[in-house]
């Protein structure tokens, strides 16, 4: 006191102690340490925001990776002409008999086969109803349309030059599901006859009509299901660098007289287009989630402006022993930021084991883009600068007589 009175005989002006990062850690977390239950209340409200944010990313992302996966597995290289209509009569044409052979000719190709439609129907026995197909088409396929399309079998074999001349019968995996047969040696009725189920396919993404169809050979439909041995679609696979050539001149090669008559596909484009609209589905989540870190701030701008008022005896008691108010400002945005910040460090992982669960129960890969946790986590100090600013101003303008009044 002593000091303090010669200083202000000298004129020297008294000035405020500054608070050291230590000190303000250490004021700035007092009330997040007296009001526990509070604090986590609060935070919860940042941490439900944040990890709708980064769980909405990492499964939208972890779903593309997936897409991305099967688009390497299974190249973007193939390509499918199927025979359109005719400009004049506006019937269905047919593909030539030799497409197959002509395709294989152009540059770049590397296998090619075909498919031709029967209009049978599969049934498990002859006593059940015609109608009763469960949607499964029957084709006929050549030996190279597995090579073509990438496949595997789940079980059995393919259709080859020994079994294809007979009775003998692939199923995709679909038509597999809806006939109940999960393993070859069972039989089907097709036609007038019953078929040996040979083998089941694998899924096959980029062939979705090959996944719904019982297919037969091509010898063996033409011999016992009077098939006249004109393909219905033509699959073929290219090398990447030839694939847009190959398809100038798809057309062309299979009909030269009237190429407009075939119609040709990328199989791979629907997949391309899945990984597009699930970004844009994010996008939608992704402001929901917003809207939940915006209410989040909220809570936390109230839950600051009542500690505020809980709290005046403490600020006019350190106001009255020399504390300035850019000091009381700090310690209460300093709270709000640690309050926020609880809240993005629960949010990030709650986020990220959400999203893991949601890859491990749909058999993903688990991918959260570094960009999003990032993003994330620097929310918060923005939400807890704002959401403390009002009531850390109010704070510091508290009248040390007044906050000291019983």
């Amino acid at each position: 006191m002593a000091r303090a009175n010669r200083a202000v005989r000298r004129g020297r002006t008294l000035r405020a102690a500054r608070l050291g990062p230590r000190d303000v850690l250490h004021v700035g977390s007092a009330g997040l340490r007296s009001r526990p239950v509070r604090v986590v209340l609060s935070a919860l409200g940042i941490a439900i925001g944040i990890a709708t944010m980064i769980a909405v990313v990492g499964i939208s992302a972890s779903s593309r990776a997936q897409l991305t996966r099967q688009l390497d597995a299974l190249g973007t290289n193939m390509l499918v002409a199927k025979a359109g209509e005719s400009m004049f009569s506006g019937k269905e044409v047919k593909l030539p008999k030799d497409a197959v052979g002509m395709v294989g000719r152009i540059d770049g190709v590397e296998d090619v086969g075909a498919t031709g439609d029967l209009g049978h129907s599969v049934r498990r026995s002859e006593k059940i109803p015609e109608g009763g197909t469960g949607g499964i088409a029957v084709k006929a396929a050549t030996e190279g349309m597995l090579d073509v399309l990438r496949g595997g079998m789940a079980t059995g074999t393919w259709l080859n030059a020994a079994n294809g001349r007979y009775p003998s019968v692939v199923l995709g995996h679909v038509a597999a599901e809806r006939l109940g047969i999960t393993e070859p040696g069972r039989q089907v009725w097709i036609g007038d006859r019953y078929f040996t189920v040979v083998g089941i396919l694998d899924p096959l993404p980029l062939a979705p009509e090959i996944e719904r169809s019982a297919l037969v050979g091509w010898e063996g439909a033409q011999r016992l299901l009077g098939f006249d041995g004109h393909p219905t679609a033509v699959y073929e696979r290219s090398t990447d660098a030839s694939v847009r050539t190959v398809q100038k001149l798809l057309a062309s090669t299979i009909d030269p007289r009237n190429p407009h008559n075939v119609a040709v596909g990328d199989p791979s484009s629907a997949l391309q287009a899945k990984a597009v609209t699930e970004g844009a589905f994010s996008s939608l989540l992704l402001g929901l989630g917003g809207i939940a870190l915006l209410v989040g701030g909220v809570g936390v701008a109230n839950t600051m402006i009542i500690s505020v008022l809980e709290r005046r005896h403490e600020i006019g008691l350190r106001r009255s022993l020399g504390a300035t108010r850019g000091q009381i400002r700090i310690q209460f945005v300093v709270e709000s930021l640690m309050l926020s910040g609880l809240g993005g460090l629960a949010g990030v992982a709650l986020g990220g084991v959400a999203t893991a669960a949601y890859a491990y129960a749909a058999g993903l890969p688990w991918v959260v883009p570094p960009w999003a946790v990032g993003g994330g986590f620097a929310a918060t100090p923005v939400i807890g600068t704002v959401a403390g600013l009002y009531p850390a101003v109010r704070a510091s303008r508290l009248s040390p007589t007044l906050a000291l009044q019983a």
